[in-house]
């Protein structure tokens, strides 16, 4: 039975965190004053936010598997893994090509080897050659995954490319949903994950995004008939990390979704009503991690849907 959420999660600790030029003209979610900061000021502060994190995530019964990263080569942002790496129940585990050439260097054999001693491996797809075509497929951020209905919803942009996207859908015998999607400034959103997250019966998604009304009907209907209760939020939450949520759950099978700060402040009483209904929220101060990193919570979890030995 596929799960769409797991108590098992992947998080790589930060050792040179800090603002990445090479991922910025696509990336309008980073904020260029944070690359003012120095190095030390945004890898202390960085630091703080992931441990609190990992803490309060253990504290609630979640496995939460840390790797540290290694000061060279030097990977700015290790600390989204979930883009170069995705985990799945039957076993399969894909790497995926990656834009920018300091966040390929993210890929690393030892963690593969590293969740094999506990986790069943039995098929592993590299997608990292069209990185030679120039086409990219960022993993679940670049595709949010409805993994029990086999759906894979994907908002194209440099980094999301279809026909990486097609590669995935023939591998993993998914349906692929792809529509465009833009900010408040007509930019392409570069990340799938900062405008939707699916929960295992509800969804959070800033349809407001997505200008084509077919398009838009089209993932709508797409979210209602597998059986999910749609939440939509703004341009201006979603700005705020409001779709850049997780649902995981503890060991002993406690809802939680995952959350920054910024995004949780954001919500309405109603939003944030519906949503307990579902999940307990847990919600962490993550400011330096957006601002620099242009990623929230959920890009720094990796799921790990593997079966375990």
């Amino acid at each position: 039975m596929r799960s769409q959420t797991t108590s098992n999660i992947l998080m790589i600790r930060p050792v040179r965190f800090g603002f990445n030029e090479q991922t910025a003209e696509s990336n309008a979610f980073q904020d260029k004053a944070f690359g003012q900061q120095t190095q030390d000021t945004a890898q202390i502060q960085a630091l703080g936010e992931f441990d609190e994190m990992v803490a309060r995530l253990r504290k609630h019964g979640v496995n939460v598997i840390v790797v540290e990263d290694t000061p060279e080569p030097h990977t700015p942002d290790s600390i989204f893994p979930n883009n170069w790496v995705s985990f799945h129940n039957n076993g399969t585990l894909i790497e995926y090509p990656m834009q920018a050439p300091n966040r390929r260097l993210e890929r690393r054999k030892d963690i593969v080897s590293l969740l094999e001693k506990d986790f069943y491996i039995n098929r592993k797809i590299d997608l990292s050659y069209f990185e030679e075509k120039g086409e990219y497929l960022e993993g679940t951020g670049s595709m949010v995954l409805d993994r029990k209905f086999k759906i894979a919803y994907a908002c194209l942009s440099p980094r999301t490319n279809e026909a990486v996207l097609n590669e995935f859908a023939i591998q993993m015998n998914y349906e692929i949903i792809k529509f465009t999607a833009v900010d408040g400034a007509g930019k392409q959103i570069y990340h799938t994950n900062v405008l939707m997250c699916i929960g295992d019966m509800f969804t959070v998604i800033c349809l407001e995004a997505i200008p084509d009304l077919d398009e838009r009907l089209q993932v709508r209907n797409s979210l209602e008939s597998s059986g999910k209760q749609v939440i939509e939020i703004t341009l201006d939450q979603m700005n705020q990390f409001a779709g850049n949520m997780l649902e995981i759950r503890s060991e002993k099978g406690d809802r939680y979704l995952v959350m920054s700060d910024a995004a949780y402040y954001s919500l309405t009483p109603a939003q944030t009503k519906i949503l307990g209904d579902y999940c307990t929220i847990l919600h962490f101060d993550l400011s330096m991690i957006e601002g620099n990193g242009g990623g929230s919570a959920r890009c720094m979890m990796a799921e790990v849907h593997l079966p375990m030995k």
